[in-house]
């Protein structure tokens, strides 16, 4: 299994990086393009559409969004619309977790579909949004959301003993959350000296939040590393009600394509939303 996920890795990296790093944004919007299809085929897949309706929703999703692309709405400003997101991903944080598995479940199917569907677009349009302002500021919030999951992993194998949702995720606990929070801090100190000392000649989304004031940009931190887990958690929630165990198994070792970015859906328009305040 190891053996498999390290070859996977290395495959999406050698894909990946190249078109993330090219100083042409383009092919890194097209690539994208074709996550964003996958994550639809396997969100329908993960609410029991058929074979057909799933491939036909991923195939429509891209058209649409390539449409949107070629009209020009991924250079137009969407100040208003992340805040509309952001205030829909916090809402539906607190609907499903307090209502769990069971809830989700009672939800009219078309209603989570395109719920669903819709917040996976928006990831889609913060995630380039993001690199157009810059690869600092787009590597900065992946590697918050990598940060946390990390460190909340090595943190609660270490100290992890009070589960944090035992009816979602039996495997996290509150002492992994906070252990990903703690690394997430550092990662931004780091990331602040940096930016203060002319390392980069970009603005990264810590230099971003501290402009706002200490105070709101620590809390500003605080609430991405929480809905980065929340992202997480709120996966978990949908595959459960779904009876699966991966959104599919298209990356061999990891799972799929959603299992991969779950921790991303809700912190790059929140990050987009925060910067644009």
């Amino acid at each position: 299994m190891l053996k498999q996920r390290i070859i996977t890795a290395l495959l999406l990296l050698a894909v990946l990086l190249p078109a993330l790093f090219y100083s042409d944004t383009r092919p890194f919007t097209a690539l994208s393009l074709v996550l964003v299809m996958t994550g639809a085929w396997e969100w329908a897949r993960l609410h029991g559409c058929r074979p057909a309706v799933c491939l036909s929703m991923g195939l429509l999703l891209g058209l649409a969004m390539a449409l949107f692309w070629f009209w020009g709405g991924l250079d137009r400003s969407w100040r208003i619309g992340w805040i509309v997101v952001g205030l829909l991903w916090v809402a539906l944080a607190f609907a499903m977790l307090a209502r769990g598995v069971a809830g989700w479940s009672a939800w009219p199917v078309p209603l989570r579909l395109w719920i669903g569907l819709f917040l996976i677009c928006c990831a889609w349009l913060a995630l380039v949004q993001a690199r157009q302002m810059g690869l600092a500021f787009l590597l900065s919030v992946l590697l918050l959301v990598w940060m946390a999951d990390v460190a909340a992993y090595f943190g609660g194998k270490a100290f992890g003993r009070r589960k944090l949702a035992p009816s979602i995720s039996p495997a996290k606990s509150w002492e992994g959350a906070i252990s990903g929070l703690v690394g997430v801090c550092l990662l931004a100190a780091c990331w602040l000296w940096a930016d203060a000392s002319g390392i980069g000649d970009q603005a990264s989304l810590y230099s971003r939040l501290w402009q706002m004031g200490p105070l709101l940009g620590i809390a500003s931190l605080f609430f991405l590393v929480a809905m980065s887990v929340v992202g997480d958690l709120l996966e978990s929630l949908v595959k459960r009600s779904a009876g699966v165990k991966d959104s599919s198994q298209l990356l061999p070792g990891h799972g799929g394509v959603l299992d991969r970015v779950d921790a991303l859906l809700p912190v790059l328009p929140l990050s987009m939303m925060l910067v644009s305040l």
